[in-house]
């Protein structure tokens, strides 16, 4: 479904990802894991269309994204849920779902806004609410709702679990897996390797922009470099 190959990304002088190729396949969860500074949401933001990479291409679909804008890189079905759940803070909860749907037709989006509603009676019940009095866990479910307004085929996740207590963890990597349940693949990054692995078909450990490791979520958890690295072991 998604194809990276030999992408090099730049900030400024900054050579932030170097060759970096990887795949997502039809119906799989993907994770990329790797400390901070590694590369990850730039991996993402690239994808997305938000960063250029100055070699290579990225195919998603067999349609090659490189030069592709942003927002028709999401009418594809290929979305991002941004680190830091970037909410539209003055908006109401229905506005910021609303947002997410710019790319789908207006006779769709009520549908489509009970269909979140259902997935997340949480989001409901606060649908007259302002984002920004939102608690972190809320507006994480938000931002995933929010994406899957545009009827994503590919959703990628941008440290869904940062910042959140732990019951609340489980409660979005619970959330990723009925997505998956329910056709969505996905492309997960994520710090708590522990969690992303456990939830992963595949995964690739990015360190300083490459891939240093990669295998199916079992073996990577069970890898000893991996546990001592990222899981403390």
């Amino acid at each position: 479904m998604l194809k990276v190959d030999n992408i090099n990304v730049y900030y400024d002088n900054i050579h932030a990802i170097k060759n970096l190729s990887f795949e997502v396949m039809d119906g799989e969860i993907v994770t990329l894991i790797g400390a901070n500074g590694a590369g990850k949401s730039t991996t993402l933001k690239t994808i997305s269309g938000l960063l250029r990479t100055k070699t290579g291409g990225i195919q998603f679909m067999g349609e090659e994204l490189k030069s592709t804008a942003p927002h028709k890189i999401v009418a594809k079905g290929l979305v991002q849920v941004p680190e830091g759940r970037r909410m539209f803070q003055n908006l109401t909860v229905e506005e910021n779902l609303e947002m997410g749907a710019f790319t789908m037709p207006p006779n769709e989006i009520p549908d489509l806004k009970d269909d979140i509603f259902r997935r997340f009676p949480r989001l409901s019940e606060r649908r007259k609410q302002v984002a920004g009095t939102l608690s972190g866990g809320e507006q994480q479910m938000l931002a995933m709702g929010r994406a899957l307004m545009s009827r994503p085929k590919l959703l990628m996740l941008d440290e869904p679990s940062m910042g959140l207590a732990p019951l609340l963890v489980d409660q979005v990597f619970g959330i990723i897996a009925e997505m998956h349940s329910s056709g969505v693949t996905i492309l997960l990054v994520e710090q708590n390797a522990s969690m992303a692995l456990a939830v992963a078909d595949r995964g690739y450990v990015l360190e300083t922009g490459k891939i240093v490791l990669s295998g199916s979520g079992k073996e990577l958890r069970e890898s000893d470099q991996v546990k001592k690295a990222y899981l403390g072991g």
